[in-house]
């Protein structure tokens, strides 16, 4: 068990015929009870900033395993971010491919409807045609036959009575 200051400033020594002068000791007892006390003190303030700066020191380890943690979960929900963006791309990227060949599709079937529109038209336009010019030369037989001439050499000579 260490020594305290009160056991050194109750310590009684035995008295001998040619001993210390007393008056010397006890003084020399004062002064190393006054260092041992201020030993003491210093040891009690060192010891208190020891602890102060341990849990300092405690604090700053658990924030910096708090920011690494931090770091480390960042850097994931980055990396999740990165990825679901790539898939996301990559699905709106064939959801757009679906629909340019569906809207392809579309106009081909609308250009070879129209195609076959265009060509049923002009069949007939064709046939209209031939039947307008068929309908067209036989009243011209007609009128260029003679029975026109003697209808109008009748009229004349109805008009003259």
């Amino acid at each position: 068990m260490p020594l305290t200051p009160l056991d050194i400033h109750n310590k009684e020594f035995s008295r001998r015929i040619r001993g210390y002068d007393e008056d010397e000791v006890n003084e020399f007892l004062d002064q190393v009870i006054k260092d041992y006390e201020s030993v003491i003190r210093e040891n009690k303030e060192l010891h208190n900033q020891l602890l102060s700066i341990q849990e300092r020191l405690d604090h700053f380890v658990n924030i910096e395993e708090s920011l690494s943690k931090t770091i480390i979960v960042a850097q994931e929900a980055a990396d999740d971010v990165k990825n679901n963006s790539k898939k996301e791309s990559q699905l709106i990227i064939k959801e757009a491919e679906k629909n340019a060949d569906r809207i392809i599709n579309e106009a081909l079937s609308k250009s070879r409807k129209v195609a076959i529109e265009t060509e049923e038209l002009r069949k007939q336009a064709s046939i209209y045609r031939t039947r307008f010019r068929t309908l067209v030369e036989a009243q011209l037989e007609l009128l260029s036959q003679d029975d026109w001439n003697a209808l109008e050499s009748r009229e004349v000579s109805e008009n003259v009575l």
